[in-house]
């Protein structure tokens, strides 16, 4: 698509991605992978911020970020992309400036619109870093419909957690609401609990993580499983996660 940089390794592009061209699984074919991949991020806050920042390092060809909010002066203790005079401002518009200026090979796309249905999404590729459940459930039952993997972040507390779903994409894979069928009663709005900055940038990184895997064809994807990171502990665990036959939106 137009917009997108060339897939033809330079010089600079070598030098820039050589230690991702080190690793076996990646590779010099990776980078080029890389470089063609389309990712749209639903949320440029805690989770979303780091992970287009991993992705953009990476050399992703075209990223596509969503947000309507504002930088509030409470977000700087976790959202690492934006600084003091930067609040006030639109988040999606200074987190795709920054992307665009450390990595101009990139194509970077920001809209200054809360994500709805009604707006189509050019990634391959969906990230899930929203704040609320009626986001994320129309982002899985888009990225079902349109045969797209999800990838999924949420953090509260001490504790995080990532998931892929590919219910589209997969026959056995489960989807978000096979783990999560309804809001949960005691669901809080982000702004009423508290969070460790420092974990939403582990989530947000597992969820580049999660990205980088999908599109090199590297290591096992969190596909069908969901990983637990108990900040306190410092115990990450993963669990399993099953499709379930009655789900509305993957049945």
């Amino acid at each position: 698509p137009a917009g997108r940089p060339s897939m033809t390794l330079t010089p600079t592009d070598i030098d820039r991605h050589k230690r991702h061209i080190l690793l076996k699984e990646i590779g010099g074919p990776g980078v080029q992978k890389l470089r063609a991949a389309a990712v749209s991020i639903v949320g440029a806050g805690a989770l979303g911020g780091p992970c287009a920042l991993y992705l953009a390092a990476a050399g992703i060809g075209q990223i596509e970020i969503w947000d309507d909010d504002l930088v509030d002066r409470s977000n700087l203790q976790r959202q690492i992309q934006f600084g003091e005079g930067d609040v006030g401002r639109p988040k999606a518009e200074i987190l795709a400036a920054r992307l665009q200026e450390a990595h101009p090979d990139s194509h970077i796309r920001w809209h200054q619109h809360r994500w709805s249905e009604s707006h189509p999404l050019a990634g391959e590729i969906l990230v899930d870093a929203s704040d609320n459940y009626p986001t994320r459930y129309a982002l899985n039952a888009i990225a079902h419909a349109t045969h797209r993997p999800m990838v999924h972040g949420a953090a509260a507390g001490w504790t995080g957690q990532v998931s892929v779903f590919a219910s589209g994409v997969q026959a056995d894979a489960p989807c978000y609401r096979c783990w999560v069928p309804e809001t949960p009663p005691d669901a809080q709005a982000c702004d009423e609990v508290g969070v460790v900055g420092a974990l939403t940038g582990i989530v947000g990184s597992s969820m580049a993580l999660e990205v980088v895997k999908r599109v090199t064809g590297a290591g096992t994807p969190l596909v069908g499983r969901l990983l637990l990171i108990d900040g306190l502990a410092g115990t990450p665990r993963t669990v399993g996660l099953k499709k379930d036959a009655t789900c509305k939106d993957c049945n």
